[in-house]
């Protein structure tokens, strides 16, 4: 079903932007100008039948000790192809916000190395859920350590996820820490 949806979407895109368009034999398969095949590597059962287990899987991936290597297939298999994850948060030297917005590759690629590096765990300390239909928004907010820098933050992740009738998926991820100028509500903590 999520290859129906996809290609769907795909689809509808290619008509309305002149977006790539399919192979007739393969209907789930993009055609690409670029060499690079996107797919998803096959996730772990209790990783996606529910929203729990796939916040869960999120949370854990991405954290581990020092040195500790990170199972990128894992949170590669909890996104969708074309997810975003999205990170708002002060320009270095400026009180401006910006938005740094990354593919899933792009993620793992320039924070990867950082979390190993640092021994970064992040968990979940509250969550505020939505669901109507297929779609589910979630208000995660998160608690994060560093064992080289002895250093604690905390923040929220807004994930936006979809059921496609056999397995939930990450579409998005937007996050934003605390700082000087926002902390957490109380709300956002129970």
């Amino acid at each position: 079903m999520y290859s129906k949806i996809i290609a769907s979407s795909v689809l509808l895109g290619a008509t309305l932007f002149g977006a790539p368009s399919f192979a007739s034999d393969k209907p789930a398969m993009l055609q690409q100008n670029s060499p690079v095949l996107v797919t998803s590597p096959v996730a772990r059962v209790a990783d996606v039948q529910t929203i729990d287990g796939i916040v869960a899987a999120l949370y854990d991936v991405i954290s581990g000790g020092i040195g500790q290597p990170r199972d990128w297939n894992r949170m590669r298999s909890l996104f969708i192809p074309e997810a975003r994850i999205m990170a708002i948060g002060p320009k270095r030297d400026s009180k401006d916000l910006a938005l740094r917005i990354m593919t899933v590759s792009d993620y793992i690629a320039n924070s990867g190395p950082i979390l190993i590096e640092t021994g970064f765990r992040e968990k979940e300390l509250s969550r505020k859920t939505e669901v109507w239909g297929e779609l589910a928004h979630i208000f995660t907010t998160y608690e994060t350590n560093t064992e080289k820098s002895k250093t604690a933050q905390r923040g929220i992740n807004s994930v936006q996820l979809m059921n496609d009738g056999t397995r939930w998926w990450i579409v998005s991820l937007l996050f934003e820490a605390e700082r000087a100028q926002l902390s957490l509500p109380e709300t956002y903590l129970k």
